[in-house]
């Protein structure tokens, strides 16, 4: 797993839209998006490029801040 630090409005909705737009519901579920706090998130390593592609184009601004192995190095 890799955790997402995120910054942006409504990230929750925004983020799972940005996914579903770009690589759809099966891509959603590679991806298995589980929020850890408000703004950071943990997704399937696997699937990390595809989730960074889908906020550098999705139309709300979702701006990815930091990618990392572990939650501590996030802080």
């Amino acid at each position: 797993r890799r955790y997402l630090l995120l910054k942006g409005k409504d990230l929750k909705k925004n983020f799972t839209n940005a996914i579903k737009e770009f690589v759809g519901i099966l891509g959603l579920s590679e991806a298995s998006p589980m929020w850890v706090k408000e703004n950071i998130v943990s997704v399937n390593r696997k699937s990390l490029d595809k989730v960074k592609a889908s906020l550098a184009i999705y139309s709300e601004k979702i701006e990815l801040i930091k990618v990392s192995g572990t939650l501590k190095s996030l802080n």
